[in-house]
C-alpha cells in the first residue's frame, strides 16, 4: 500500500499539456495541497498500523482484529485514490488538442461569471471539463468529496455537444449560479418568504410550494440570465426541447421546474432584469412549440396557478435583499445596466468596427453580446463558433502569459500574431 501510494505523484510532474491549457495556479495549488494532505494522513495511518502489527499488542491480537483494521485502512486508501482520479479525469482533458486550451478559456469565463462587482465574497478557483450528454453539473467548492474531505475547487462538467457556441455559457453559468447562490446563502434567506406566501395565498398555495421546492434551480437560472441575458434562455430551450410528454412532466423528486414553466420563468426573469419585447416574443414562440391544448385538467390547473403567481414570484426574487448583499437587492448586485438589450446591440456594432475591443471586455459580457447578436440575426452560427473558439483561445493564452510573467509590448492583449487577428475578425 505504501509502495502504491508513493506512485501517486503531483499532477504538475506528469500531466502533458501546453501552458495555455493549464488550470489556474490557484486551482492547481488548492488541488495539490488537498491531495498531498490526504496522502500524508494515509501514509501516517499505514505506518501506525504497521507499528501496531509489529508491536506486542498486534502480535497478541486475533487475526480477525488485524484484518478488520486493515480492511478499514484499505477503504481509506481507495477513497484517496478515488479523489485523485476525480481530479485526474478533469485535468487529463487539458492535453487534448484545442479542447484543453478551450477549457482553460472556459475556466476564465466561469470565474468572471461568478464574480460580482460588489465583492461580496472571494470567488473560489473553478475548473471545467467536458462530458457526454446535454446537461451540465457542478461539484461545488467545500462540498463533501467521496471518502470524506471538502472539495478544494469548483469542478464544472460541461456538455461536449455545446462546444463551441454561446449556448455553452447558458449551461456553464447556470452551474456557476449554484456556487454563487451557496456563497450568498440565498436559498436559506428566500425560503421563509416563500413559506409565508404558501400560507397566505389560498388556492394558489400549491404554486408557492412548488416555487419553494424548485428554488435552488430557479436561482441558478436567475444567475445565468443576469450574467448573459437572452443567451441563457436560448441555451435553456436547447436543453429542454424534448418530446411533449417530458416538457409537461411534473416529477416531485426533480429539483428542476417543469420544463415548460422553466422556459416561461426564464423569459419572465429576463423581462424583469432587461425589459424588452424580445422576451414576450420568445415566450410566445415557446408556447407555439408546446401549446397547452390537450393537457389533462389537473395539469392545466397547476400550470395556470404557476403562471398566475409567476409575476409576483419574480418580483420577490429580483428585489430580494439578503444580508450577504449588505442592503442591496439581487437586481442591484447583478449590475444589469450594461447588459440591457440596446446596450448589448451597441457593443456589437462597436466591436464590428474594432473587434479587438472584445478582448478587453469581461468574458461573460462577451457571451451576452454575442447571444444578443444571434437573436438579432447579426451573426451566423458558423461565425459565432469560430469567433468564440478564437476568444477562448485568446483568454487562455493571455492567462498563460500573465502567469509566466511574459509580456508582449507591455500587455498580453496587444499581441500582433495574425492568428489572433484572423480569429477575431467579424
Amino acid at each position: 500500500m505504501l509502495t502504491r501510494l508513493a506512485r501517486v505523484k503531483p499532477f504538475v510532474v506528469y500531466e502533458p499539456m501546453v501552458p495555455a491549457a493549464n488550470i489556474s495556479p490557484a486551482a492547481q495549488v488548492a488541488i495539490e495541497r488537498y491531495l498531498a494532505t490526504g496522502r500524508r494522513e494515509l501514509r501516517a495511518r499505514v505506518r501506525s498500523y504497521l507499528d501496531w502489527l509489529r508491536g506486542r499488542e498486534g502480535q497478541l491480537a486475533p487475526p480477525a482484529q488485524a484484518q478488520r483494521r486493515f480492511t478499514f485502512l484499505r477503504l481509506r486508501f481507495n477513497a484517496v485514490l478515488s479523489q485523485f482520479d476525480l481530479f485526474a479525469d478533469v485535468i487529463t482533458q487539458r492535453s487534448e488538442h484545442e479542447t484543453g486550451v478551450w477549457l482553460s478559456g472556459l475556466d476564465i469565463l466561469a470565474e468572471d461569471a461568478l464574480t460580482l462587482p460588489g465583492g461580496y465574497f472571494q470567488p473560489p478557483p473553478m475548473i471545467c471539463y467536458l462530458d457526454r450528454g446535454t446537461g451540465a453539473a457542478i461539484r461545488r467548492v467545500r462540498t463533501r468529496l467521496p471518502g470524506g474531505g471538502e472539495n478544494p475547487v469548483g469542478v464544472i462538467r460541461v456538455p461536449r455537444e455545446r462546444m463551441v457556441g454561446s449556448g455553452i455559457a447558458s449551461s456553464l453559468i447556470h452551474e456557476i449560479g449554484h456556487q454563487g447562490v451557496a456563497l450568498l446563502d440565498l436559498i436559506n434567506s428566500l425560503r421563509p418568504i416563500l413559506k409565508e406566501m404558501q400560507s397566505s395565498s389560498g388556492s394558489e398555495g400549491v404554486a408557492w410550494r412548488l416555487w419553494e421546492r424548485w428554488i435552488s434551480e430557479i436561482l441558478s437560472d436567475f444567475w445565468s440570465v443576469a450574467r448573459v441575458g437572452i443567451a441563457s434562455t436560448f441555451g435553456l430551450i436547447g436543453v429542454v426541447s424534448l418530446p411533449r410528454v417530458f416538457v409537461f412532466r411534473l416529477n416531485l423528486d426533480d429539483p428542476h421546474p417543469i420544463p415548460w414553466i422553466r422556459v416561461k420563468l426564464s423569459c419572465a426573469i429576463g423581462q424583469a432584469l432587461y425589459p424588452h419585447p424580445q422576451w414576450a416574443r420568445l415566450a410566445g414562440l415557446w408556447e407555439a412549440f408546446y401549446p397547452l391544448g390537450g393537457l389533462d385538467e389537473e395539469r392545466q390547473r397547476l400550470i395556470a396557478a404557476l403562471q398566475s403567481t409567476m409575476s409576483g414570484f419574480v418580483t420577490i426574487l429580483v428585489h430580494h435583499r439578503p444580508q450577504t448583499l449588505h442592503g442591496k437587492s439581487l437586481i442591484e448586485a447583478m449590475d444589469v445596466g450594461q447588459r440591457q438589450p440596446a446596450q448589448l446591440a451597441a457593443y456589437w456594432r462597436s466591436w464590428r468596427i474594432s473587434p479587438k475591443q472584445m478582448r478587453k471586455a469581461p468574458p461573460a459580457l462577451v457571451f451576452a453580446v454575442i447571444g444578443q447578436a444571434r437573436l438579432d440575426r447579426q451573426i451566423t452560427p458558423e461565425e459565432e463558433s469560430r469567433l468564440l473558439a478564437g476568444l477562448l483561445t485568446y483568454w487562455a493564452l493571455s492567462k498563460s502569459l500573465h502567469t509566466f510573467g511574459i509580456q508582449a509590448k507591455g500587455r498580453p492583449d496587444s499581441l500582433k500574431d495574425p492568428i489572433w487577428n484572423s480569429d477575431l475578425t467579424i
